[in-house]
C-alpha cells in the first residue's frame, strides 16, 4: 500500500466518521467508514513502469498495473513488482586467458528489459542477478575462443556474439532487447610496452619506405633532367646561366666560374657574335701626298 492508496483510504474512513457522528442513522457513516477499510486493504497503484505479479491462495492469479488494481483481501497477494523499463548491468571477467594465452581484463555493459513479466517473476529465483551471471559466463567463453588481435581490433564482432550467446542462454527466461558494448580492454603492462615498441617500429618502418619512394621519383627525375640535358647541351648552359643568376642576385657575392663553364659561355657568345657580327667603322680618306719643296 503506497501513500496514494493510504490518503483515500483515510480520507473515506474520516467521511464516514464525519456522516456517522453528524446524522442521526449512525449506520450510514459505519458502512462508509468500512468501505475505507476495504480500499486501505484491497487498493493498490502501480507506476507506468511496473507490474504486479498476483497471486490467489498461492497460484499465478495474473499481472495487474499500470495504476489502480484492486485485491481480494487474504486472498490475493502480490508477490512481486517487476520493472519493465530498459535495464543495464555491468560484467567484467578479471585476467581470463583468450585464445592465444593472454591475460587479459574486460569490462562490458549488459543492456536487457523484462519482456515477459509472468516468466522472470514465477520461473526465476533472481531474474537480476541470473542474467548478470549468465552475461559475465558468456563473457568468460568468448575471451576464451578469441585472440587478442582480435579483440582489439574487432570489437563489434566480439560485442554481436557475446551477445548471440547470452540471448541463447537466456531463452525462455522473459528477458529480451539484449545488447551488449565492451567497454574497456586491460592487457598486462610489458605486453602492453612490447605493442608500443612494435607499434613505433611500425611506423618508423613505414616512414622510411615513405622516404625511399620519394627519393627513388626524386632520382628518377635527375635521370630524367640529365637526359635532357645531355641531348641539348645548350639547355644546361642556361640552367648553369640561371643558377650563377639566383645565387648572386640578392647577396651580390662573387661568384668564380669554372674553366670549362668559363669556355662553354665563351662559345656561346662567339656563336651569338658570328651570328650578329658588330658593325664595322666607316674607313678614313686618304691623306694628299706633301709638296715637295726645292732645294737651292
Amino acid at each position: 500500500m503506497n501513500s496514494a492508496v493510504t490518503l483515500i483510504a483515510v480520507l473515506v474512513i474520516i467521511a464516514g466518521a464525519v456522516v456517522g457522528y453528524a446524522l442521526p442513522f449512525h449506520e450510514i457513516g459505519v458502512v462508509i467508514v468500512i468501505v475505507g477499510v476495504v480500499l486501505a486493504l484491497t487498493l493498490r497503484t502501480a507506476a507506468e513502469w511496473e507490474r504486479a505479479v498476483v497471486l490467489r491462495l498461492g497460484r499465478f492469479a495474473g499481472v495487474r498495473g499500470p495504476g489502480l488494481y484492486f485485491l481480494i483481501p487474504a486472498i490475493e497477494t502480490v508477490y512481486a513488482v517487476v520493472d519493465t523499463r530498459r535495464q543495464s548491468t555491468r560484467i567484467s571477467a578479471e585476467d581470463t586467458l583468450t585464445a592465444d594465452a593472454v591475460s587479459v581484463t574486460m569490462d562490458s555493459i549488459l543492456f536487457w528489459r523484462v519482456t515477459d513479466v509472468k516468466r522472470a517473476a514465477t520461473e526465476l529465483t533472481d531474474y537480476q542477478n541470473m542474467i548478470a551471471q549468465v552475461a559475465q559466463t558468456s563473457l568468460r567463453e568468448v575471451i576464451s575462443a578469441t585472440t587478442l588481435t582480435d579483440i582489439l581490433s574487432n570489437r563489434e564482432a566480439m560485442d554481436e556474439k557475446l551477445q548471440a550467446l547470452i540471448r541463447r542462454k537466456s531463452d525462455g527466461w522473459g528477458i529480451g532487447d539484449i545488447t551488449v558494448e565492451i567497454r574497456d580492454v586491460k592487457i598486462p603492462p610489458e605486453l602492453n610496452d612490447a605493442m608500443s615498441r612494435n607499434a613505433q617500429a611500425e611506423k618508423e618502418k613505414q616512414a622510411r619506405v615513405t622516404l625511399a619512394s620519394a627519393e627513388i621519383a626524386i632520382a628518377q627525375q635527375i635521370v630524367d633532367a640529365a637526359q635532357i640535358y645531355q641531348e641539348n647541351p645548350v639547355a644546361l648552359q642556361i640552367r648553369q646561366m640561371g643558377l650563377i643568376y639566383d645565387m648572386n642576385k640578392d647577396r651580390g657575392a662573387t661568384i668564380l666560374v669554372p674553366t670549362t663553364m668559363t669556355e662553354a659561355l665563351g662559345t656561346v657568345m662567339a656563336l651569338s657574335t658570328a651570328e650578329n657580327p658588330p658593325p664595322q667603322p666607316s674607313p678614313k680618306p686618304p691623306m694628299p701626298p706633301a709638296a715637295s719643296v726645292p732645294q737651292a
